[in-house]
């Protein structure tokens, strides 16, 4: 009796690295995947990608209370995700330091762990929630039958497509963000 493979498997962690040819990107430490499994640091990290913004800035545009914001800012920092800023005066003739994204987690391999993944999908609902529906661009749902060959080909042709565009970045561009996920479909088969 022969063993069922399952359904086809998404190139992640060394097997996507391979099939995307994006040199360059490792696997996370285990710091870096528990500081990426939350939500709020997600967020965090896409708010302070187009500009420098202090903790409580962050902590307004996000709801949250500055004490707790500050616990996730520290750990993006210690991880390497998110670089401090030469302090800066602030109201009052108060002192505030401002945050910056350094783009190091897109250097990171595909591997998820649930939590990470969780994180994920539930950061990328609360930013499309912010947005109003109509500036969605190309809504996309899609169902398919595919080899594991074609999944591992396409797989390594979306990476590689994002990654042209992301290095095609412009100051002068408006701000994007885009959610891709690939997971097998439960049929009745």
């Amino acid at each position: 009796m022969t063993s069922d493979p399952g359904p086809p498997q998404v190139p992640t962690g060394a097997a996507a690295v391979t099939a995307a040819g994006a040199g360059g990107r490792r696997p996370a430490t285990d710091a870096e995947a528990r500081a990426l499994a939350s939500s709020v640091r997600l967020r965090i990290l896409r708010l302070c990608y187009d500009e420098q913004l202090t903790n409580k800035q962050i902590a307004d545009r996000l709801g949250l209370d500055p004490g707790s914001t500050l616990h996730h800012i520290r750990t993006l920092v210690a991880t390497g995700f998110l670089e401090p800023l030469a302090a800066r005066p602030g109201p009052r003739g108060s002192r505030e330091r401002p945050y910056r994204a350094t783009g190091k987690s897109w250097w990171l391999d595909g591997d998820m762990t649930p939590g990470a993944a969780d994180a994920m999908l539930e950061a990328f609902l609360a930013e499309v929630r912010d947005v109003d529906a109509t500036q969605v661009s190309n809504w996309l749902r899609l169902a398919m039958r595919l080899t594991r060959d074609d999944l591992e080909a396409m797989s390594k042709e979306l990476l590689e497509l994002l990654e042209r565009y992301r290095e095609r970045e412009s100051p002068e561009g408006e701000p994007w963000a885009a959610f891709v996920a690939m997971y097998p479909r439960h049929t009745t088969d």
